[in-house]
C-alpha cells in the first residue's frame, strides 16, 4: 500500500592528495571520502499525555499470519479479511471464523491504493498495469478487469450502494464505476491531485494531500457539495460516528468533519506525521497507524488519544469480526487481537 523509503547513498568524490613535487607518487589511489546519506526523518513524536503510551510488545496477538511479501492494505466482508500484497500481485483472504488464509488471488500488476467490498466482490486498484480487479467473493476468483487506474498509489477506493469509486487522473478525475457493465459509467471533476476516496455517511469523500482539502460527493447526482479546509496533508481517511476523518501526514492529526454540515469540528493531536499509514473507524473508536507508532486509539467522545502503541509494526488497520486486523508491513504478517487492550 504504500511504498517502504529507504535512505538513499550519495557518491562522495574521491579525496585529493596533495604532496610536493620531490615526493613520489602515491602506491594505491587515495581512499574515498566517507559516502553521506540522505539525513533520516525525525521518528513521529507520538502524543505527551501521561499514561497513554505503551509498547507494542504488550500486545498479545490472537492469531498471527504470515504473508510471504508486504501484506498491506485490508477490507472485511462478511466472514473474510482481504489483505494486498504487491509483490506478489496477490490479495490474500483470511477467513476470520477458522483463522485460515483459505486463498492468494493472483489480480493484477502491484495492487495498491485500497481495497473495497461491494456488490459480491472484493475491488483492487492496481498501480503496475493502472487497472481494477474485480474478484468474486464466492469464487475467489477474477472475474473483471477495468481498464482505469488509480491516479497515486497511496489513495483508496470506495464502494456505495450505487457504484465504485475511485481517482484515476492527477489531474482531478473521480471515476464512477457501473458493477453491472465493469466500465466507467461517469467521470465527476474534482481538485488536482487528490488522492483517496471513502463511502459513509451517505457521501464520497475525496482527500487532496496538497491542498489539506476533503471534498464531498453526492453519489446520487454525481456532484461536489463541499469543500472543506482541513489539517495539512490529509490522505487516509474514514467514516463513523456521524463523521469524517482524515489522517493528516503532514502535521500528524487526525481531522474531524461532521458529515451533514461539513464542519471542521477537531484536529485532534496524534504525533504522527509521515509517509503511509492509514487510519479505519471500528468498535466505537478510531484507529491510525505509522511505522513507528504502529497503532493510535482515538476515542470520539473526547477527541483525544486514549491509548498509543510505540515499537515495530503496522502500516495499515481495519476493526471487525470482533478484533482489530493490523498489517504489518515490514514483518510480513497479519496480527488479530481484541480492541480491549489495557
Amino acid at each position: 500500500m504504500k511504498p517502504i523509503w529507504l535512505p538513499l547513498c550519495l557518491g562522495a568524490g574521491l579525496a585529493l592528495a596533495v604532496m610536493s613535487a620531490q615526493e613520489p607518487p602515491p602506491q594505491q589511489p587515495p581512499a574515498a571520502a566517507p559516502k553521506q546519506g540522505r539525513a533520516k526523518r525525525p521518528p513521529p513524536p507520538g502524543v505527551s499525555t501521561p499514561g497513554v503510551k505503551r509498547e507494542m510488545s504488550a500486545i498479545k496477538p490472537d492469531q498471527v499470519f504470515p504473508i510471504e511479501g508486504t501484506p498491506d492494505w485490508q477490507v472485511l466482508t462478511e466472514d473474510s479479511v482481504w489483505v494486498s500484497n504487491g509483490p506478489k500481485n496477490t490479495i490474500h483472504r483470511i477467513n476470520a471464523r477458522t483463522n485460515q488464509v483459505e486463498a492468494a488471488v493472483v489480480v493484477g500488476k502491484r495492487p495498491c491504493s485500497g481495497l473495497a467490498a461491494g456488490f459480491g466482490s472484493v475491488w483492487t486498484p492496481n498501480c503496475g498495469d493502472k487497472t481494477v480487479s474485480r474478484i468474486d467473493i464466492k469464487t475467489n476468483q477474477v472475474v473483471a478487469t477495468i481498464p482505469v487506474g488509480p491516479a497515486q498509489s497511496e489513495g483508496g477506493i470506495a464502494a456505495s450502494p450505487e457504484a465504485i469509486w475511485l481517482v484515476t487522473d492527477p489531474k482531478g478525475t473521480l471515476s464512477r464505476i457501473d458493477p453491472a457493465t465493469n466500465k466507467v459509467a461517469a467521470e465527476i471533476p474534482v481538485t488536482p491531485n487528490s488522492a483517496a476516496c471513502a463511502y459513509g455517511e451517505g457521501a464520497i469523500w475525496i482527500t487532496t494531500p496538497e491542498k489539506n482539502l476533503l471534498t464531498r460527493v453526492d453519489p446520487q447526482t454525481n456532484a461536489v457539495t463541499h469543500t472543506i479546509e482541513v489539517g495539512h496533508g490529509p490522505r487516509f481517511l474514514t467514516t463513523g460516528a456521524g463523521s469524517v476523518w482524515t489522517l493528516n501526514q503532514g502535521d500528524g492529526t487526525i481531522s474531524r468533519v461532521d458529515a451533514k454540515t461539513g464542519k471542521l469540528t477537531a484536529n485532534i493531536e496524534v504525533g504522527i506525521p509521515g509517509g503511509g499509514g492509514e487510519i479505519a473507524f471500528g468498535a466505537g473508536h478510531v484507529w491510525a497507524t505509522i511505522f513507528q507508532i504502529p497503532l493510535s486509539e482515538i476515542d470520539p467522545a473526547t477527541n483525544t488519544v486514549i491509548k498509543q502503541w510505540v515499537g515495530t509494526g503496522g502500516d495499515s488497520v481495519r476493526v471487525g469480526h470482533g478484533s482489530v486486523w493490523l498489517s504489518n508491513l515490514r514483518d510480513g504478517n497479519v496480527w488479530r487481537f481484541s480492541p480491549n487492550q489495557p
